[in-house]
């Protein structure tokens, strides 16, 4: 099970995009994730007429390492680190370590 899954708010910790916020679009198997419009870079795209996909110059957002990310915690306005507990009822859930606030209901 994953400390950091899809969905979840996450603020940068290190890079060029330190302090900034965003949402999770994707989560790799090794260790990289997607962060909505952090770390974007300019890609020089060939353009395809037959696929109809124009050419020139797009934006991309790049992978980061899931190190170098922590998940928000909306309570304390910092990002936090994730524990693992099991509830009364067999449950398998995340939970800040500062407060422990459960992330998944």
């Amino acid at each position: 099970m994953k400390r950091i899954r899809k969905g979840d708010e996450v603020i940068v910790m290190a890079g060029k995009d330190k302090g900034r916020r965003g949402s999770v679009i994707r989560v790799y198997d090794d260790g990289r994730i997607l962060v909505e419009n952090i770390n974007v870079a300019k890609k020089h795209q060939r353009g395809n007429p037959q696929g109809g996909v124009p050419g020139g110059i797009i934006e991309k957002e790049m992978p980061l390492d899931e190190s170098n990310v922590m998940v928000f915690n909306p309570v304390t306005q910092k990002g936090d680190r994730v524990g693992f507990r099991v509830l009364e009822d067999g449950k398998k859930v995340r939970f800040f370590k500062s407060n422990n606030e459960v992330l998944d209901q």
